[in-house]
């Protein structure tokens, strides 16, 4: 399963993390995987081209992204990763869950 880990400080979001493989088939075959992959890597692409302001790390598929500076562009292109994770989760919640920790 795939887990995403979404800490907020003072009302804002400050980390997420993506661990693990969904399962849902194997590797180079998983669809939940790839989607959860574009979706991700996507935003960090605008971001880090738009105005760079977060920190990031792949590791073995799994991510972790950290803010530097909030703006508005960066808060949006994040929400809008959320919201697509979030659709995924729906529909394939064996295989993804999002937790928010405030």
């Amino acid at each position: 399963m795939i887990k995403v880990n979404i800490k907020k400080n003072n009302n804002k979001i400050s980390n997420i993390t993506i661990l693990g493989h969904s399962g849902y088939d194997e590797i180079g075959k998983d669809i939940v995987c790839a989607s959860v992959s574009s979706i991700v890597t996507t935003t960090i692409n605008s971001i880090v081209r738009i105005d760079n302001n977060i920190k990031y790390k792949y590791d073995s598929g799994n991510v972790v992204i950290d803010y530097i500076n909030h703006s508005k562009t960066t808060d949006i292109l994040i929400d809008n990763m959320i919201d697509l994770l979030e659709q995924l989760e729906k529909q394939y919640n064996k295989y993804i869950k999002i937790n928010k920790e405030v």
